[in-house]
């Protein structure tokens, strides 16, 4: 059976103004056990980017900056890479590794409607890989349940 990618994706969105500074953008990323913000403008519905624990190793942190003085919007990403919620996950992987991304933003139509990480990823890859593995031990040919 083929997942999809709004069956891995999480929901619980974290997004924020992106005139918050980073210092409290990381404190709420933090609280909310999050790698990423996705950072709004004038409203939770447009998004002007997505800010990752990567862009405040390299944009606060490597560079000196003073996290309290810097807004979401300097150290945002402004191009969201996205897919769509029947975007079969081995097309997710795929288009992560080639973009060389650990998250994609799910979309439906404008709407954002989740967040895929690679953490999701390894997990359903690691089910599928067990049941594999299961199969084989009980000599079943691989994928035979796969329907």
């Amino acid at each position: 059976m083929v997942r999809r990618a709004k069956e891995i994706m999480d929901t619980q969105l974290l997004t924020i103004d992106e005139r918050t500074d980073a210092l409290t953008c990381a404190q709420k990323m933090v609280a909310a056990r999050k790698g990423y913000a996705i950072a709004t403008r004038g409203g939770p519905s447009t998004i002007s980017g997505i800010v990752t624990e990567w862009d405040f190793l390299e944009k606060i942190v490597a560079a000196g900056a003073d996290p309290s003085r810097v807004p979401v919007s300097a150290i945002a990403s402004p191009h969201v890479q996205a897919v769509g919620p029947e975007t079969p996950t081995d097309e997710v992987a795929s288009t992560m590794a080639t973009l060389g991304v650990r998250r994609l933003v799910v979309r439906a139509g404008d709407q954002v409607v989740g967040v895929i990480s690679s953490r999701h990823l390894i997990a359903i890859f690691r089910e599928y890989i067990d049941r594999l593995t299961t199969e084989m031990a009980q000599g079943q040919s691989p994928g035979s349940s796969l329907g």
